[in-house]
């Protein structure tokens, strides 16, 4: 009895010096496990949870794009049947690294993807490129089918927006990086890619890539599911 009341005790303690911590802002938002998601802050130990929490709240979601100045227009909802439909999705294009024009996808989809190309995109860039990313080429997010097309397989997060694909990148001197083409290679683009995928990991639930299997051989497939993966 008296091993378990120390314990409970020290749960009690702990418990209250982070509620204390958090009261008080003496914690990074990253690092604050009762704090909502801060765009604009550094991403630190609980940014992945506090991303994930989002899924769930779609108006706190809204808040938290709209606190960081992002543009991203509500899409009219295009209610679930069959396990397709639009629900609370945005219309995202993305920030200094533009889609040729804005898509449709879950706001925890835009929130995680304006973290990733805030701390994964533009600075792998910056460490293996000449050149700064300007356009990002996508395969689209909203697809109503099973993974792997497979008629007795589950949905896809790509059914209700919730997934993106990433072909390839443009730089500002018209160099395109392609999944397809400079996946795997020792070259500065192959590097970047690499760091993309790295990085991308950081902030998605999953990240699938050419590494995975030859149906994402041409692109970074990344969602917000309730599934972890990096591969």
């Amino acid at each position: 009895m008296l091993k378990f009341a120390l314990i409970a005790g020290f749960l009690g303690l702990a418990a209250g010096g982070l509620w204390l911590a958090h009261r008080q802002g003496w914690l990074p938002p990253g690092d604050d496990p009762l704090a909502r998601l801060d765009l604009d802050a550094a991403p630190g130990l609980f940014t992945g949870w506090q991303l994930r929490a989002l899924r769930d709240d779609p108006a706190a979601c809204r808040a938290t794009l709209k606190a960081a100045g992002i543009e991203a227009a509500p899409v009219p909802n295009r209610p679930l049947a069959g396990g397709c439909g639009l629900v609370d999705a945005v219309r995202y294009g993305g920030e200094k690294a533009r889609f040729r024009q804005p898509v449709a996808m879950t706001c925890a989809l835009a929130a995680a993807f304006v973290l990733f190309e805030r701390h994964a995109l533009i600075p792998a860039a910056d460490r293996e490129l000449t050149s700064r990313i300007t356009r990002i080429e996508d395969l689209g997010t909203y697809n109503c089918r099973n993974i792997g097309h497979d008629p007795g397989g589950r949905r896809s997060e790509h059914a209700t927006a919730n997934a993106i694909d990433l072909a390839g990148f443009v730089t500002a001197g018209g160099q395109r990086i392609g999944v397809k083409d400079d996946w795997g290679r020792k070259t500065p683009e192959g590097r970047f890619l690499a760091r993309v995928r790295d990085g991308a990991c950081r902030f998605f639930a999953v990240v699938l890539g050419p590494d995975y299997n030859a149906a994402h051989a041409d692109h970074l497939h990344l969602d917000m599911g309730p599934f972890s993966a990096c591969e």
